[in-house]
């Protein structure tokens, strides 16, 4: 497993910075219109839940980057995290869909976009538990998902939210 995860250093690394930077800006985002994000119904469940999963891939970057890690260890700490991420996941997926004013297919969508990142998650974890090395495709994929849900959520907390 050290020499598959050895060709994902360079993704790990560059996740890990990626995430901890955006996690930040995260945190300063919500900080900034808090008091707004805490009157909407589907806002704080949602901040969480993209929170939690910039941190599980900000997490299983650093998970892949231990040296001589077997796969199913690393999958086992990756499933950890995924439990707690579809916590989180669970609870704003139930609040996006009881969101009064909004079309359906719109709530779904948002609903969609949140599972993406804790689906690739699982995927890759419960391979790599399984004794696959590709698993970690699936995690780089939830990785990637993940940024692109927190982009996405600091863009609603920092702008949309004022309109």
């Amino acid at each position: 497993m050290e020499n598959a995860l050895g060709e994902w250093t360079d993704f790990n690394l560059a996740i890990a910075g990626a995430g901890a930077a955006l996690a930040g800006l995260l945190i300063v985002a919500m900080s900034v219109n808090i008091a707004e994000i805490l009157k909407t119904a589907t806002l704080p469940a949602r901040a969480g839940a993209s929170i939690g999963a910039l941190t599980l891939g900000l997490a299983a970057s650093c998970l892949g980057l231990i040296p001589g890690q077997p796969p199913w260890l690393l999958g086992l700490e990756i499933l950890a995290g995924v439990a707690l991420l579809w916590l989180l996941e669970v609870f704003a997926v139930r609040a996006i869909l009881r969101e009064e004013g909004q079309r359906a297919d719109t709530r779904v969508m948002k609903a969609v976009v949140g599972i993406l990142p804790p689906v690739a998650f699982t995927v890759g974890a419960v391979m790599l538990v399984a004794g696959a090395d590709t698993g970690y495709v699936w995690v780089g994929i939830g990785s990637v998902l993940a940024i692109v849900g927190a982009v996405l959520f600091s863009w609603i907390a920092l702008v949309e939210i004022l309109r």
